[in-house]
């Protein structure tokens, strides 16, 4: 018997089972572990010993408790019957008498009208008493400002006449003199930098002082100019000042804050799984019938699909699943920073086996660091071997648990729904062993999953909440808008009022629409809400006018040294398997200290956007050999500065690689393409070769310029043009959207379709 099924036979969780197995001696690898009947006897010699299993030492601790809060109650009831039904009546016309005993402030008029009251009820007027504080006031007012004067001379010594004037004067210049020396501060608190103007006014000096001691310093500044913490520090050190730098906390940044919570508050969440694999597999399939099959309180196709993401229930606990279209754009979401996924199915067809998108998809979850639970779909077919998919995936660090891994794979059929139970079931056992826990009792946070402008509705964002509870009225920021929800719609379309940890719903009441991937929270003061909206607006201008950050091999050195990069990610794109494979192990070999070379993805064919995201997400570079990056790659690659090396020579890759991590890269010359043209025709001439009549779709084709003809994303020839034509007239260059007709030198084998890449090398200064 398994370690869960035992666990569930015994009534407890496999946690504690595990922690069982322990205390008794057995050593198991997890929950999936097999026990054999000594074991078993072992485990229930020990229950006996402890006095029963886990739960009952549980279930009787509280009912115990249970017991003792019911006395409790009861006694509470009683001594609350207990008591004098007039002690509330009776303690009423007490109050005010208390009150009358108690002595009156000496600066305090008392309220005519209450005292009126109270002395009446008591049998005798008390008007003479409440007017002889006025008669006082009146006869002699002078006398009862100068004795506040006498009382408290500091206080109120400017209203006074003659002497006091005078005196007050005396005094001053006194005081001038001697509270000098100790008016300067010995430290100062800053939390960044400040100008000339503000770093005196907190150093209660003159602005002219402190320009004096940064010019000896050379700093040449005006009063108006910032200066950093650490020149500050210099120029206080001379006026024997202290400058202590506090950081100063950003709200606006929230998605870097963590919120600590108690152990006790928190509580078991869903779990949020999303489904990757290759296109055909079976992943909408398979998404259908769980849908289906599993909506919860029995409505059969209630859910909806529009909001991309809903829940199902399963043995009375919930699964979120995400409906996104592939692992793009799961890694678009983690490129901005949201870790949305706790659990990724992989569905992969037992007919078919391992494919290119099944591999991608794997290389995506493991840079996320998710555990993967592997479908083998499409076992309905007849002949399939769901062993072979074992084998395959084994090369790519999946490794079975029957074979001494720790990866569950599950026999499924989309469409007969074999095995849907048995797969929900082990996400909910990778989920209790995880320990998903969050705090409904708190302000809400989360990622934005899908967002889009509705004629009807405005802007409606699909959120998933992954902390506290979101409800409607709350004052929310996502992304760099700020919006008061007016509505929530959960996956079924019902309008719902709260939504908990884990709840996937459709919001309204944004002024505009989000990007998918970016955070939310909830501010309840609106006007912090809507600055912090504001200035997470103003932060992304700046960032989107200032340099990348991005690595990139010029730069690699200088960032090993300030140690921001510990390992250098590489993304391999290959003409042929073979190539990817030994550029690969050819660039693992490479060793210089302080970093190391890590391959998260190699493949084979053209540089494709989903290879940009994936390396914009994990901050790596792109080595293409022997092939190009396609129009919408590279138009991606140069919005996400992500740094594209091409190659046609393996040692020119690792020397360049390796030359960028000891900081001795210093290129000379540096490729630039000018322009791209699609043969549309073919004329082959005798005495001249083959012409090929061409589009200019990009740039322009220059005729001293090189040219390489890309078939189907990979290179199969890089010369020179030899002759460019417009017409019947010899033309210098073609520009973008006119037709051509060029010749390449010593070169015939052009085909209609192709693509002809031209390029010029330039000469660049050496950094």
């Amino acid at each position: 018997m398994r370690v869960y099924e035992y666990a569930k036979k015994m009534k407890i969780s496999s946690k504690e089972m595990l922690n069982l197995l322990e205390q008794v001696g057995m050593k198991v690898n997890n929950h999936m572990s097999v026990l054999d009947e000594g074991m078993i006897q072992k485990v229930e010699q020990h229950m006996n010993k402890e006095g029963g299993a886990p739960s009952e030492a549980k279930e009787k601790a509280q009912g115990e408790k249970k017991v003792k809060q019911q006395a409790k109650n009861q006694n509470q009831s009683g001594s609350r019957s207990q008591r004098p039904s007039g002690n509330k009546r009776n303690s009423r016309p007490n109050r005010p008498n208390q009150r009358q005993n108690q002595p009156k402030s000496p600066g305090r008029q008392p309220r005519i009208s209450a005292a009126e009251e109270v002395q009446k009820s008591a049998g005798f007027m008390a008007k003479d008493k409440v007017e002889q504080p006025k008669r006082a006031k009146k006869e002699d007012p002078k006398k009862g400002r100068f004795s506040k004067l006498k009382d408290d001379p500091p206080k109120d010594f400017a209203i006074g006449r003659g002497k006091g004037r005078n005196r007050k004067k005396g005094d001053r210049k006194g005081e001038n003199r001697e509270k000098q020396a100790p008016v300067l501060p010995k430290e100062i608190t800053v939390s960044g930098p400040l100008t000339v103007a503000d770093f005196a006014k907190l150093l209660r000096r003159e602005a002219s002082a402190v320009i004096k001691k940064l010019i000896s310093h050379g700093v040449m500044a005006t009063i108006n100019q910032e200066i950093d913490v650490e020149t500050m520090s210099v120029i206080a050190e001379e006026f024997d000042v202290t400058v202590i730098y506090k950081e100063e906390v950003d709200e606006s940044n929230f998605e870097e804050q963590e919120e600590v919570d108690a152990p006790e508050d928190l509580v078991e969440r869903p779990p949020v799984v999303t489904i990757m694999g290759h296109v055909d597999h079976g992943k909408t399939t398979l998404l259908d019938q769980i849908r289906n099959s599993n909506v919860t309180a029995g409505e059969a196709g209630g859910i909806t699909q529009h909001i991309g993401a809903y829940q199902v229930e399963v043995n009375g606990k919930k699964i979120t699943f995400l409906d996104t279209p592939g692992h793009a754009a799961f890694t678009t979401m983690r490129a901005r920073g949201a870790q949305v996924t706790d659990i990724t199915i992989l569905v992969v067809a037992a007919d078919d086996g391992v494919m290119s998108q099944t591999i991608e998809a794997v290389n995506h979850a493991k840079a996320a660091n998710v555990p993967i639970i592997v479908a083998v779909n499409k076992m309905d077919k007849p002949g399939v071997n769901p062993d072979r998919v074992k084998q395959q995936l084994m090369e790519h660090g999946l490794v079975p648990e029957e074979w001494g891994g720790d990866t569950i794979f599950v026999p499924v059929s989309a469409l007969t729904g074999n095995g849907i139970e048995d797969l929900l079931e082990m996400v909910l056992l990778v989920a209790e062993v995880q320990e998903l826990k969050a705090n409904p009792n708190k302000r809400a946070r989360g990622v934005v999953i899908e967002a889009e402008l509705d004629k009807g509705r405005g802007a409606v964002a699909t959120v998933l909440v992954q902390n506290g509870t979101l409800k409607v009225g709350d004052g929310i920021v996502a992304g760099n808008y700020f919006g008061k929800i007016r509505a929530m719609i959960n996956d079924r379309g019902r309008r719902i009022k709260t939504a908990p940890p884990s709840t996937p719903v459709e919001i309204l009441g944004l002024p505009d629409v989000p990007s998918p991937g970016d955070q939310f929270m909830v501010f309840e003061d609106e006007k912090k809400g809507r600055a912090i909206a504001e200035k997470r607006m103003q932060k992304r201008i700046e960032e989107e006018r200032g340099a990348s950050s991005r690595v990139s091999l010029d730069d690699l050195f200088k960032q090993i040294k300030e140690g921001e990069v510990k390992d250098l990610n590489i993304i391999i794109k290959a003409d042929v398997q073979g190539s990817a494979e030994a550029l690969k192990s050819s660039l693992e070999k490479i060793d210089v200290e302080g970093v190391n070379v890590k391959i998260i993805h190699s493949g084979v064919g053209a540089i494709s956007e989903s290879d940009i995201i994936l390396a914009s997400a994990s901050n790596a570079i792109v080595i293409g050999f022997n092939v190009r990056p396609e129009p919408n790659a590279r138009s991606m690659a140069e919005q996400e500065k992500v740094d594209i090396r091409l190659h046609r020579v393996i040692y020119n890759v690792i020397e360049e690689i390796e030359a960028a991590m000891k900081g001795m890269l210093d290129p000379e010359f540096e490729e630039k393409v000018v322009g791209s043209a699609e043969v549309r025709q073919i004329f082959k001439v005798s005495k001249v070769g083959t012409i090929a009549g061409c589009y200019v779709i990009e740039g322009k084709i220059v005729r001293d310029g090189n040219a390489r003809i890309i078939r189907d994303g990979v290179v199969i020839h890089d010369g020179k043009l030899d002759t460019l034509k417009r017409f019947k007239d010899d033309v210098k260059e073609v520009a973008q959207g006119y037709e051509c007709g060029l010749t390449l030198q010593n070169y015939n084998d052009i085909k209609e379709g192709d693509l002809i890449e031209v390029y010029v090398i330039e000469e660049v200064e050496r950094k």
